[in-house]
């Protein structure tokens, strides 16, 4: 026993020979490295206060009146701006590296999907970095009801799949559900359809979608009986 603890003692007092060893020999890069390293952390966080935060502020400034102008339904002027303030295409242009230039993809995206431009919706909603889970859902949605509109079910159907699983609440997930469920039945997959339905009736029983879910899973369940 005590011969094995001899040979790991010295097998540890080798590899700690050599590492200092090591660290010997390879000083002057090894200090590079370390140095780079902290030029890097440094900079990047001497980048976002001195730079990226007090172009935040601006940002923020410029994006009240283009969110309200989106409020209102004012669709050109939260797109566009209205000459005093920018709208959230100018927004994005010039505060791009701030999280106001990341949201002003969300809204243009939203902006675009309820005047019919479905390509750009689809565009903008993609480039858009959600952090928080439901307005992560809400934007995913928000392409599939783009890539429904466009007439691409199937790929609609998907993305509502997608934006259920992202935040699985009683708010976003049965209305993605249904939708999904609803792009199943056109795509002529009732027995998925039928599933999906009864998830929403047992997940989500309290919910709008839960109470009405009843007639489409009866409904679906007929049909795919009858194939």
């Amino acid at each position: 026993m005590a011969k094995k603890q001899d040979d790991t003692i010295l097998d540890v007092t080798e590899v700690y020979s050599k590492t200092e060893t090591y660290i010997e020999e390879n000083q002057k890069s090894l200090t590079l490295i370390i140095g780079a390293i902290v030029l890097i952390i440094g900079g990047y966080f001497g980048y976002k206060k001195l730079y990226v935060d007090p172009l935040e502020v601006e940002a923020q400034s410029q994006m009240f009146v283009a969110e309200r102008y989106f409020e209102q339904d004012s669709l050109n002027l939260a797109i566009n701006g209205d000459g005093n303030y920018l709208g959230f295409l100018d927004i994005l242009d010039e505060y791009s590296v701030t999280p106001s230039g990341n949201l002003a993809n969300y809204y243009l995206g939203i902006c675009y999907l309820k005047q019919g431009n479905y390509e750009e919706a689809i565009e903008y909603l993609s480039s858009f970095d959600a952090k928080d889970e439901i307005v992560s859902s809400v934007a995913t949605g928000a392409i599939g009801d783009a890539y429904m509109e466009l007439g691409e079910t199937k790929t609609a159907t998907s993305y509502y799949m997608d934006a259920a699983k992202e935040s699985n609440n009683d708010f976003t997930a049965p209305i993605y559900l249904m939708k999904a469920a609803l792009g199943y039945e056109e795509q002529g997959n009732y027995k998925k359809a039928a599933k999906i339905y009864n998830n929403i009736k047992n997940s989500y029983p309290d919910t709008k979608e839960g109470l009405e879910v009843e007639k489409y899973l009866t409904r679906a369940n007929s049909i795919a009986n009858t194939k």
